[in-house]
């Protein structure tokens, strides 16, 4: 894979993305088909119908894949898409233990869709905690899926532990790569055989477009999980391709700016008299700071904390926020303050979702590339008055 070899941001904006052959352009076009012109039964230039393959989507997929370290990627309409491929590679009675801590959509995906009619067997607990995964694999287990750092709750596992303990059992480990972003963690060089992201949110990075990704070295799998993709047919269009790849390009020099102001974001929050307690593992008060460290280049942009007054001070702050934006999704350049309970985790029950920690008087940040100053000014005034 040309550029392979290069550092990360000269891959983000070179990696699948050659001049165009047939007239020079620097920048990938949109090819904006849903067919080609064959020149004869069986001659073809590569691709035959856009749902199968587009050359926009395969310059992201080539992207995606050099980026995490990946022989091959493949490109979705969602990041949901993209874990029901991977869910694909499973048969019915399967059993799956996956994270206690969870992005909603995904739990809402495993327990109301893929668990129905006892197709799919799923198992919850405390991936930071290796005894805990390993009591629950079984010999019918053939995925663990790990989500870290996880939303909202920036909790981490150790992908390197998790990944020898699943093999050790026969078992594929998949990664939702999503809040960290390649630039900040690679869960392949630690064992991971799978790595799924969001590309709405860091990869895309101006919260413009939905799109998901599957990053894998393992051909088999590759193999599988592109079937069911042109079999299900749950992919990006060609603009939509062509937005994240744009975005991929700034990728580097957006997390590390992401990084920096979420710092100071939470430093700020942890000194605060009205803030009972702050989730980011660039803290070193984080249980995992030293985990962190040890598997990831930098602490990403998100920040999650829990205010004194409960409800009624979330309540009240997110309605007064004015640099940051009440809103869902997150990892655009804006900053994204948002409410768990009621939004993204909405799906899961109360209780089990109190137990992970997500109380009504938890806020999640997306921490964007504002002046920083102007961002903990912010949210001073809103937790403050």
């Amino acid at each position: 894979m040309k550029f392979a070899d290069r550092g990360f941001a000269t891959r983000a904006i070179h990696a699948g993305q050659e001049a165009d052959p047939a007239t020079g352009a620097t920048i990938v076009p949109i090819y904006q088909t849903s067919t080609y012109t064959q020149e004869a039964p069986g001659q073809h230039k590569g691709y035959e119908y856009s749902r199968s393959g587009n050359p926009t989507r395969a310059a992201l997929e080539e992207c995606v894949a050099a980026l995490e370290g990946a022989e091959y990627g493949l490109a979705f309409a969602s990041g949901l898409a993209a874990t029901t491929a991977v869910m694909s590679l499973l048969s019915p009675g399967d059993h799956v233990v996956a994270g206690d801590d969870l992005y909603g959509g995904s739990y809402r995906l495993f327990d109301k869709v893929l668990k129905r009619g006892n197709k799919l067997d799923f198992t919850y607990v405390d991936t930071s905690d290796p005894a805990a995964v390993e009591k629950a694999l079984r010999p019918e287990t053939k995925l663990l899926w790990v989500e870290t750092p996880t939303n909202p709750m920036l909790t981490l596992s150790d992908i390197r532990e998790l990944s020898g303990m699943a093999h050790e059992r026969g078992a594929v480990v998949a990664v939702d790569n999503t809040f960290a972003s390649p630039y900040f963690q690679r869960p392949l060089s630690l064992g991971a055989d799978v790595v799924v992201h969001s590309t709405t949110k860091y990869m895309g990075g101006h919260s413009d477009v939905v799109g998901g990704a599957v990053a894998t070295s393992h051909e088999g799998m590759h193999e599988a999980i592109k079937f069911y993709q042109n079999a299900a047919g749950a992919v990006p269009g060609a603009f939509d391709a062509w937005i994240v790849l744009r975005g991929l390009k700034t990728l580097a020099v957006r997390m590390r700016q992401h990084e920096e102001n979420a710092l100071a974001v939470a430093e700020f929050l942890q000194g605060h008299p009205q803030v009972a307690t702050v989730n980011y593992p660039g803290l070193p008060a984080h249980p995992q700071h030293e985990l962190a460290k040890r598997q990831m280049t930098g602490f990403s942009g998100m920040v999650s904390f829990t205010l004194e007054g409960g409800a009624e001070a979330a309540y009240a702050a997110v309605q007064k926020t004015e640099v940051f934006s009440f809103a869902e999704s997150l990892g655009g350049v804006e900053s994204l303050i948002t409410h768990p309970a009621t939004m993204t985790h909405a799906a899961i029950p109360r209780e089990e979702r109190e137990e992970r920690g997500v109380t009504d008087g938890l806020l999640r940040l997306s921490v964007g590339i504002e002046d920083k100053e102007d961002l903990v000014a912010d949210l001073d005034r809103a937790i403050s008055s």
